[in-house]
């Protein structure tokens, strides 16, 4: 499982016109989910975003997580994280994981945040979005969850 995160004072996201989430101070999260993914890898992303140090201390150094800050949470799914563009010139997408169970693994990690956030919001999976957001520092950070065990 693959995230972009962004630290970000607003997020809002609208699908097909519609907008679906709006957040305010707090982390901006595209997440693709890959072929072989778990429920474990679903739990090391959620327990990632919610403890990540990227919001800065008094000091300005990097030192609270979207927790002590009382943040919000946007989480995207993007299954383009898994585009391969070694060959040729167009993506191929052959490592994204099915669409159903890719959803589930997705759910999964909103649910999880959802229970140490005061709030998650999210697009709508499988529908073309159009995401607006000012990312804070800017402060962007890579997870993959492949890489951590």
């Amino acid at each position: 499982m693959r995230a972009v995160v962004q630290r970000c004072s607003w997020c809002r996201v609208c699908s097909e016109g519609e907008e679906t989430g709006r957040i305010g101070q707090g982390l901006s999260v595209l997440l693709g989910v890959g072929k072989g993914d778990t429920e474990a890898d679903s739990q090391y992303i959620a327990e990632k975003l919610l403890h990540l140090r990227i919001f800065e201390d008094a000091e300005g150094k990097m030192n609270r997580s979207v927790q002590d800050i009382d943040g919000e949470m946007m989480i995207i799914s993007q299954f383009t994280l898994y585009g391969d563009c070694r060959h040729g010139r167009r993506p191929s997408f052959f490592e994204a994981e099915a669409p159903d169970k890719a959803d589930e693994l997705y759910q999964l990690v909103v649910d999880l945040c959802r229970d140490g956030v005061k709030s998650v919001e999210t697009g709508r999976f499988r529908t073309h979005m159009k995401v607006d957001l000012e990312n804070d520092g800017p402060v962007t950070i890579l997870l993959d969850s492949r890489k951590a065990f």
